[in-house]
């Protein structure tokens, strides 16, 4: 990979985004009409604050995990973040809107970080794309294949 390639020679410009309050129904077929399977949550003035993809809608292919109890002698013991995710599953499940089932707090980058960086973050937090934001706002969108694409063509 070229390590000095920047992410804004790559990353994609015109970028599908919803809004928090946006309709899960309305969300899915935006994604479906544009062929993508996410993109980028922003308020108005372009703050990005969370990720929607195809995996957060479909919740109602998600089995729920139940919370963990352990018996103690004769207590019974809920683990503490098994209860959360539980709740965070739960709240995915009969969600709304976009802002109910996003991923919150979304890693990003920045136009002048390098592929090399934004491979490594993708990696790290198991993503497949990354919003390219600059003083918090989004300028674009940098996924696994725009980096892929760049490798092979050098």
């Amino acid at each position: 990979m070229p390590r000095t390639m920047l992410v804004r020679e790559v990353m994609t410009t015109d970028v599908l985004t919803f809004r928090p309050e946006e309709s899960v129904e309305e969300a899915y077929t935006r994604l479906a009409e544009r062929g993508v399977d996410g993109g980028p949550v922003v308020y108005e003035n372009g703050e990005v604050v969370g990720m929607l993809t195809t995996d957060d809608l479909l919740v109602q292919e998600t089995k729920l995990h139940y919370p963990t109890v352990v018996s103690l002698f004769g207590a019974y013991l809920e683990l503490p973040s098994s209860h959360r995710k539980f709740e965070h599953e739960l709240r995915k499940a009969v969600g709304a809107n976009v802002g109910d089932v996003m991923t919150e707090h979304p890693e990003s980058c920045s136009p002048d970080d390098t592929l090399e960086r934004a491979a490594t973050l993708m990696h790290e937090h198991d993503v497949s794309r990354l919003p390219v934001t600059e003083g918090g706002k989004l300028v674009g969108l940098v996924a696994r294949g725009d980096i892929l694409r760049a490798v092979m063509g050098s």
